[in-house]
């Protein structure tokens, strides 16, 4: 197992989604909801599956919530309970507490009772979210398919001042550059002879595993 450690409170589709990914990449994963049948059908799959209510603020500190790295607030349609669950979390003295929200207002709410990050999540947004959790200098993440990804990144230090052509991206590390993005500028298929500097955004795609050997997804 990875160092960082997960809670998920909420395992609708969208966190049922964040914790199937978490848990895929290596990660510690407590996965926790009121719905037997969720708990049960992700149980094989996380590191810690429980039945129960995430207002109970007795069972949150009975599960040691406040040891866990990050608790992700997954909470369906219920409004209150989300800016409750978050209330809870963060007097439990958890680090970093990421919520969903469900409209501006709502997120306005859950920013003022002490979370650090919310999201007004699409569908299917549960993996670029987990990914975006653990990743290092990644600003964008698009998964094309489970083995290859577009990902927009800050160029690793020993690539600025050099040259694409200098640099082989392609050959050395198996990805391409699509696009270099510069404050309002984008630069489609950049040049072989362009030079990366400190400030620029790459838009790269390529083999997850390649990605991956670079440092930029765990």
């Amino acid at each position: 197992m990875k160092g960082k450690s997960f809670a998920v409170l909420g395992l609708g589709r969208f966190g049922t989604s964040v914790a199937n990914t978490l848990s895929s990449m290596g990660y510690e994963v407590l996965a926790v909801d009121k719905c037997e049948e969720c708990v049960n059908s992700i149980s094989p799959d996380v590191t810690h599956a429980v039945l129960g209510d995430v207002t109970d603020e007795k069972l949150l500190n009975g599960l040691g919530i406040r040891n866990f790295d990050v608790a992700i607030v997954s909470i369906g349609g219920d409004i209150q309970t989300s800016i409750l669950v978050t209330l809870l979390l963060k007097e439990a003295g958890v680090q970093y507490v990421l919520a969903k929200a469900q409209s501006e207002l709502h997120s306005k709410v859950l920013y003022k009772v002490g979370a650090d990050k919310v999201i007004l999540p699409e569908k299917d947004m549960g993996v670029k979210v987990a990914h975006s959790l653990v990743s290092k200098n990644i600003l964008e993440l698009i998964e094309l398919s489970p083995d290859n990804s577009i990902v927009e990144i800050l160029p690793p230090r020993k690539w600025v001042n050099q040259s694409l052509k200098d640099l082989n991206i392609r050959v050395k590390y198996g990805i391409s550059v699509m696009a270099v993005k510069k404050n309002s500028s984008i630069n489609v298929s950049p040049k072989a002879d362009y030079v990366i500097k400190e400030n620029d955004l790459l838009v790269i795609i390529g083999l997850n595993s390649d990605i991956r050997k670079l440092g930029y997804i765990e």
